[in-house]
């Protein structure tokens, strides 16, 4: 490193994690973990296993890069992190066992750790200081030995306690024998078999009972041992191999002996690389995973602690294979294996766990991205922890209600055994009937838990009756009652009052077949269930009531009904069920108060009512969001009078596509929104705001559930009134049922049982981890499946420590500026939006205090069908357009929008054209339970950020674009291009080419600015796209009303090659240069293409005369917009409208204004306001319809030429480039001057600093070289470069103009320093723990003079910078 280079401080790195090992002997034993870094795709990473004392708490020691971090299990919470190597990552983590220490009490000089990375391995001292209850005071870690570097990988280590050795094992299949009490190596013997290993295991305590087994390249496993020279090698059967000791140093023999290889057995059964071995517990067995997706148990014939060092033997040793497994999709990383099960992990991110039989008993499937690399297991406890890709630790209880009823009774200890009951059951009118079924016949119709012990069952004939499941051997049935004219029971509602502990009201609503309403009230105390009162009257004529709903917030006073047709009805049973009759035979007193009547025409399937926002929202059979005002007369207790028809205030159509909506849930705030949660039948969980006084309900986000078919509904688990403790999406995954729990992305519970089709009914306790029940009909009987277990004794494990992340590389970041939170000034945290290859869109928070943490992550949405992300794109600043209309005398025409009209969009773009719009919302401070709580963040993984007050950026999509489904007229360049210089503007590409290879494009970059109408307070996003097929295209997003428009085609003079960076400039300088002021300001944007060349467009006259005609004809008044995004999976994602690129015609010239037409607008205006007239059974038709419109009335889309081409920056292709203010302007002109710092795959960094031209200048367009010094367009001030700054291609820069910073695939970040004239030298430079880094973002902290930088590839970290305040090539210390 240079001098300066302690200035750049790495912080954290967010990766894939390698290592995992608890800490044996500690008063709350550590886990250690390590993230895997490796420079080679082939080698997995490599882990230790050890098994931690059977204290009733956990620590965890976790290592990212470099580090190791300490994690405390059962706080969830980060205890200490340590660097071990200089810019080598960890692979491995061996604990050193204690046996003369008693458990539970550390030794007083500490814990001795084996950490190894690549060539190197330190012994490390780890002292834990704990208070009186066992609680972490600090932990401290201090080098103890540092071993001499090693010419091969070390793949193992195991301490040899009674010889008082450190044996290290090289891919060599070498093992070195270190003395740790003379601090020397005391020999390294090689095994007679000379070849590259992907895997080595030892075991053993000592060098007489030492086993090696090594994985090799040609799919082999090798086992051998050490023996002492003194044998005579005929016995021996060997050759004899020397072995020079590490370093060059002298021969060191032990106890008068030198050591060499036995070979034992060689296993040739798999048939691909041994990625992984572990040996069990006593040596005796021993489990292989390799790359052809099988896990192998093999079998030592005899115990390894009867090998003495006699040949005979070592010759009599047979190597059995006992069991072979196959379950995995994919490669498999890691095993263990103990007397009882078998636990495997692999590539396709599951983890399985197998009995001794060769059964698969349960898997887990919890982790995303490229693999789960980690299995550690606890047999003392059952307590099994998983590291993969995506960073995250996860923790499992086998204990719990997902295991239990499955695994093996001897495996688990007799303190930590749980009640789990799995039984069936019969009614006693449908048991022992068999056979087909027919409408008259007896059986189970509706099923409804109110406790663990108490089941309602209703029945064909109109029974419904009372199951006591207190005694699973012998069930009380109780015959509650007979609906009238034994019709079938349709449908059952429940509503439990409890007046004290003991005694509880349920009062059953029952709507039968031939359209009544049979209400029953029960009580229940010590003695057997007692009919109070029952009454019925006639709801709905025969068959049209097909459900019946009560509402918590009106109570047992009020209930509701639904038809087939889409109408709801509200009764008013007050009168009725708090008279003092016992039983009433006419329903004089049962009035009807309102109807409400959906115009989809569809049954409602749920509702929910909010008596404070004055509001009824229902979702139908056919995905739809209804909104009805709901005043509070309705629910009044005089509301008998006559039966009002509410017509709906709003609709949301397709909010989950075409599947069925669930589930309703109504948040009240104290905003002027209400929050609002659905769940469907797409397997979503959408959230929606309704505003009070605009009386519309808006989507606000969604999360999607891959592992869930359909979502039934959301079970939130309250402490209390105020505090949310967990939230569990309750649903169905093909035919099973499945508990998930939404904070820690977990599965919770699965069971099989036929799918939701079948009459079922669920309920979960305080602690649903613990206390669940399950019920479902097949074959005539009922089959229960309850855990419960007393809450008070049971204390849950976290389930996720480490911060999870993406579980593929990250191809872009950007910083989400501190000037956009809700209280910048109180913030200590700092916000990161990451694209990752699987779709996904990130926010990670990190922490810029001394800690320098990442403290969480959470997933803003996913790309239409999992595409790619290959940019982000922050907007902060929005400009206001100068209106040569009004009276604006000289004012300039960048004036930022401040504070609450300030809009901040987050875009990001991908593969499949799909660009994807987030808008930053302002954070409310208070409790938003549900939907801040726990369904919009993927893990519980901390705390720290919401405890800092301002947890919040919270973002809300607001629109995607997609290129239409039917065929465009889209033109590539190239045609384009030749089109123009034949003089034909008419001419189209081969559509039916362009057609097969339309899913092939993608988007590769992004860029956008925000412009507001100064009259009509439109604002306007101008975004430009790079596309793969060598387009550029410029395009408009209107706000608020998320209409989409394509402006223009910008075309390069050049052949045509693909753009991977985009930049722009806002140039200011303009509109106060001159005498003129309408020149206004400028926009410029800058490209960086795959043949090496930057090149430059002025779009200033395309962007005012787009926003011109838009202010003139306001196509966002009567055009319709989407509402909301296409998840993959059935949904329609509401309506969708937006302006195609499809045009019949291409202007010429870049002087000509580029924007749609009058007649255009005006068009599909008319065609919008004639879709609102159509009626709701034809709404359908209008929507396929939707994209024919857009093409056939599409606006026409002109060409821009730019106004400045670079040819041969770089020799290759341009990877990254930023463009900068430079803090000077021009000496000359007194002009604000730029510069532009590109990267490249030549592994230079250029600087080109120059000045804008006048407006009337630049409509001449010029090809430069960097040898022009000056055109029309611009002035090139100054030009440097750097030939060789990286060692591989650069991926990432940025610069401010004073400093620079760069990242490659050399994973090296340099610092540059910059003088007014753009010359630039390195000032320092540090090594990364990222490996292949794609992309680099900074953010200037000015406050406290540091800056802060962002790299990804796979994984992300954070690097921090100091400069001096006078700028000097000396900087601070951190």
């Amino acid at each position: 490193m240079a001098a300066g280079d302690h200035h750049l401080r790495l912080g954290s790195y967010l990766g894939d994690v390698s290592a995992l090992s608890f800490l044996p002997s500690s008063p709350r034993p550590l886990l250690l973990a390590g993230i895997f870094l490796s420079l080679s795709p082939s080698l997995p990473p490599i882990p230790i296993l050890i098994p931690r004392s059977r204290s009733p708490t956990r620590r965890i020691h976790a290592g990212t890069g470099s580090e190791l971090l300490v994690y405390d299990v059962d706080a969830a919470r980060l205890v200490a992190s340590f660097k071990v190597f200089d810019g080598v990552r960890v692979h491995g983590i061996q604990p050193r066992g204690l046996p003369n220490c008693s458990s539970g009490s550390p030794p007083a000089d500490g814990l001795t750790v084996a950490a190894f990375g690549e060539r190197r391995a330190k012994l490390l001292r780890l002292r834990v200081d704990a208070d009186d209850d066992g609680g972490v005071v600090g932990v401290r870690l201090e080098l103890e030995q540092r071993l001499p570097g090693f010419d091969h990988w070390v793949l193992d280590a195991c301490f040899l306690e009674v010889d008082g050795l450190l044996a290290i094992g090289l891919s060599d299949n070498s093992v070195a024998l270190w003395d740790l009490t003379e601090h020397v190596f005391v020999t390294r013997v090689n095994s007679p078999e000379k070849c590259l290993l992907y895997s080595m295991r030892m075991w053993g305590d000592s060098v007489k009972s030492l086993l090696v087994a090594s994985g090799t390249i040609l799919n082999e496993i090798l086992i051998w041992k050490l023996v002492p020279r003194t044998l005579s090698s005929s016995l021996l059967c060997t050759d004899e191999v020397e072995a020079p000791a590490v370093e060059n140093r002298e021969n060191v023999y032990f106890s008068d002996n030198r050591y060499m290889a036995v070979h034992i057995g060689r296993l040739k059964e798999h048939e691909g690389s041994i990625f992984r071995i572990s040996w069990s517990s006593d040596g005796s067995k021993f489990m292989s995973v390799s790359d052809d997706r099988s896990a192998r148990m093999w079998m030592l014939s005899c115990q390894p602690k009867n090998f003495t060092n006699q040949a005979a033997n070592i010759d009599n040793v047979d190597i059995i294979p006992k069991l072979t497994l196959f379950g995995h999709s994919a490669r498999i990383w890691d095993c263990y294996i103990s007397d009882s099960i078998v636990i495997t992990a692999g590539e396709d991110c599951t983890c399985c766990i197998w009995g001794m039989d060769g059964k698969l008993i349960k898997m887990f499937k919890e982790h995303i991205g490229r693999g789960l690399w980690r299995c550690l297991y606890d047999p003392s406890s059952l307590v099994l922890i998983t590291a993969g890709f995506d960073s995250a630790i996860k923790v499992h209880h086998l204990c719990n209600s997902s295991f239990h009823d499955i695994l093996e009774e001897k495996v688990v200890p007799d303190d930590l055994k749980y009640e789990s009951e799995v039984f069936e059951i019969s009614s006693p009118i449908v048991s022992g009937q068999y056979g087909p079924l027919d409408s008259k016949s007896e059986y189970v119709r509706c099923l409804h838990f109110v406790q663990e012990n108490v089941l309602y069952v209703a029945t064909n004939n109109g029974y419904l009756h009372l199951a006591d499941l207190s005694d699973t051997n012998d069930v009380r049935w109780t015959e509650v009652i007979q609906v009238t004219e034994k019709a079938p029971i349709i449908c059952v509602d429940v509503m439990t009052v409890h007046s004290d502990s003991l005694y509880k009201e349920d009062i059953v609503a029952l709507g039968d077949g031939h359209g009544n309403v049979t209400i029953v009230h029960l009580s229940s105390g010590n003695l057997e269930p007692k009919v109070d009162l029952s009454f019925t009257w006639s709801a709905e004529k025969d068959r049209q009531l097909l459900g019946i709903y009560w509402c918590k917030s009106l109570e047992c006073s009020h209930i509701f009904t639904a038809d087939p047709r889409g109408v709801l009805k509200l009764w008013n049973i007050r009168n009725v069920l708090y008279s003092n009759a016992h039983a009433l035979t006419t329903s004089q007193e049962v009035s009807l108060v309102a109807l409400f009547e959906s115009p989809f025409g569809a049954r409602i399937m749920c509702l929910d009512v909010s008596l404070q926002d004055e509001i009824l929202i229902a979702g139908d059979k056919k995905g739809n969001i209804l909104a009805f005002p709901f005043h509070k007369t309705l629910a009044s207790h005089d509301s008998s009078g006559a039966q009002q028809k509410i017509p709906f205030c709003d609709r949301f159509k397709g909010a989950h596509g075409i599947s069925t909506v669930t589930s309703v849930h109504i948040t009240t705030s104290t905003s002027d929104d209400a929050q609002i949660h659905t769940t469907g039948g797409d397997g979503c969980i959408c959230f929606f705001k309704y505003g009070r006084y605009v009386n519309n309900v808006e989507f606000v986000g969604m999360r999607q559930l891959k592992d869930l078919g359909t979502i039934q509904s959301i079970y939130a688990d309250h402490v209390s009134d105020t505090q949310l403790i967990g939230t569990y999406a309750i649903g169905f995954t093909s035919s099973d049922f499945v508990i998930w729990d939404l904070g820690n992305d977990a599965k919770m519970v699965q069971i099989s049982c036929g799918g939701w089709r079948r009459p079922y009914s669920y309920y979960l306790g305080t602690v649903p981890e613990y206390q669940n029940c399950f019920a479902f009909v097949k074959d005539h009987s009922i089959h229960v499946r309850r855990h419960w277990a007393p809450a008070q004794d049971k204390k849950l494990l976290p389930q996720v420590l480490h911060t999870q992340f993406h579980g593929r590389e990250v191809h872009s970041l950007c910083f989400i500026d501190p000037a956009s939170y809700s209280h910048p000034e109180k913030s200590t945290y700092l916000w990161i939006a990451t694209g990752c290859e699987d779709g996904t869109v990130r926010l990670t928070g990190y922490s810029a205090s001394n800690a320098g943490r990442w403290c969480s992550s959470k997933m803003l949405g996913e790309h239409v069908g999992g595409s790619a992300v290959r940019d982000t794109c922050f907007i902060t600043k929005t400009y206001t357009l100068l209106d040569k209309s009004c009276n604006s005398s000289g004012s300039s025409g960048n004036i930022l929008v401040e504070n609450e009209e300030t809009t901040f969009l987050l875009i990001s773009v991908g593969s499949k054209q799909v660009l994807t719009t987030w808008i930053l919302q302002p954070r409310i401070a208070e409790n938003r339970q549900v939907c801040s709580g726990g369904l919009d963040l993927d893990s519980k993984q901390s705390s720290e950020c919401s405890d800092n007050g301002d947890s919040a950026v919270t973002f809300q999509w607001l629109s995607t674009h997609m290129p239409p489904k039917l065929t465009t007229n889209r033109r590539k360049t190239g045609h384009v291009k030749q089109n123009f210089e034949e003089g034909n503007s008419s001419a189209q590409p081969n559509l039916a080419i362009m057609d097969q290879m339309e899913n092939d494009w993608r988007y590769l970059s992004v860029t956008a600015f925000l412009l507001k109408h100064p009259t009509t307070k439109l604002t306007v996003c101008f975004a430009v796209v790079a596309c793969s097929d060598a387009t550029v295209i410029l395009r408009a997003l209107l706000l608020p009303s998320r209409l989409w428009f394509d402006v223009a085609l910008l075309v390069p003079q050049a052949s045509a090659s693909p753009v991977l960076v985009l930049r722009h400039i806002v140039d200011a300088s303009s509109a106060c240069s001159g005498d003129d002021v309408g020149n206004g300001d400028r926009y410029i944007i800058v490209s960086g293409s795959t043949d090496g060349t930057i090149t430059l467009w002025d779009l200033t006259d395309t962007i005012h005369g787009f926003m011109q005609l838009v202010s003139e004809t306001q196509p966002h008044m009567v055009i319709d917009c989407q509402k909301r995004p296409k998840t993959g999976r059935g949904s329609q994602g509401g309506r969708r409208r937006w302006r195609s690129l499809a045009s019949n015609s291409v202007k010429k010239g870049s002087k000509q204004t580029l924007l749609p037409t009058e007649n255009d607008l005006n068009a599909s205006c008319v065609a919008a306001e004639s879709s609102h007239e159509i009626s709701e059974l034809e709404e359908n038709e209008v929507i396929t319809t939707e994209d024919t419109m857009s093409s056939t009335h599409s606006c026409d889309v002109s060409e821009v030429q730019p106004m400045q081409t670079f040819s041969g920056v770089h020799q290759s292709g341009v990877n990254c480039l930023n463009v900068s203010e430079m803090d000077r302007a021009c000496p000359t002109t007194g002009m604000s001057s730029y510069c532009i710092i590109s990267g490249g795959d030549d592994q230079a960094v250029q600087c080109i600093v120059f000045t804008l031209g006048s407006p009337q200048q630049s409509c001449s367009m010029n090809k430069a070289s960097l040898n022009s010094p000056a055109n029309g367009a611009l002035t090139i001030l100054s030009q440097h470069a750097v030939p060789s700054a990286h060692g591989s291609a650069v991926k990432g820069i940025w610069t401010d103009g004073v400093w620079a910073f760069s990242s490659g695939l050399d994973q090296r970040i340099r610092c540059w320093k910059m003088d007014p004239s753009g010359k630039f030298m390195e000032h320092s430079h540090v090594i990364i723990s990222v490996p292949e880094p794609e992309t680099l973002d900074v953010y200037h902290d000015r406050g406290r003079g540091k800056y802060h930088i962002a790299v990804a590839g796979r994984g992300m970290q954070m690097v921090e910078f100091s400069p001096l305040e006078d700028d000097s090539m000396e900087v601070a210390r951190i």
